[in-house]
Parts: structure tokens; sequence; C-alpha cells
């Protein structure tokens, strides 16, 4: 039986410390924290945390929006490539923090960059 990489990873508690580091980081970063001015991030962290758990391979309880649906809003307001960038830079440096093994940070990183055209509304 194959272990998903939401197990690989370390399960519920993992993802959530994850969150909870990444969006420290992403609301410190004026390169992005507009986009989240007036957002209930409790609400937010916890969509959040289900869509990584599906995407990830773990139990399916993510019931937020679509990719394109979720982002047409900010993209309207600009967001673009850079933020793209910005906020994959510290999903993998919350990664690298919580010393997750470089492999895994690779296959994270790669289903965080499938969804770019999505994200954007490309």
């Amino acid at each position: 039986m194959n272990t998903s990489l939401f197990e690989k990873l370390g399960g519920d508690a993992a993802v959530d410390a994850a969150v909870d580091i990444f969006y420290r980081k992403v609301l410190n970063d004026d390169r992005i924290s507009s986009f989240f001015e007036g957002v209930d991030m409790d609400k937010q962290a916890a969509k959040q945390k289900a869509f990584l758990t599906m995407a990830f391979g773990g139990p399916h309880n993510y019931t937020g929006k679509d990719m394109r649906a979720a982002h047409a809003p900010l993209v309207e307001r600009g967001l673009n490539d850079s933020h793209f960038d910005a906020v994959a830079e510290h999903l993998q440096a919350t990664l690298k923090e919580l010393n997750v093994p470089a492999e895994l940070i690779a296959e994270v990183m790669a289903i965080a960059g499938s969804t770019r055209n999505d994200v954007l509304c490309r």
C-alpha cells in the first residue's frame, strides 16, 4: 500500500503547523499581505488546511470554492506571477523550517506549481 504525501508529511498535525507558520510569513510580506486585508484568517487557515490535506492525498473535507473562483477577485486586484512566486517561496521556507525532507518539499512544490494557471485564472 502506498503512503500518501499527507501521511509522509506527518498528517493533520504537520499540515496544521505548516499552515500556521506559512500564513505568519505571508502576512508579514509587503509584496502579498494586502491581498489578505479584511480576510478572516482563522477561516482562511481552516480552508487552507482542508485544501492542502486533500491535495496531499489525505481525507477529503474541503468544501471551499474551486481555485479559479476563489482567486478571481484577487486577479482582478492585480494578483500575478510575482505574487504566486512569493507565496510559493513562503511555502517552501515553511517546509524547510519544519525540517521536511527535500524530496517531500519537491513533491509539495510540484503540487503547488500545478495550481498556478488556475490561481491566476488563465
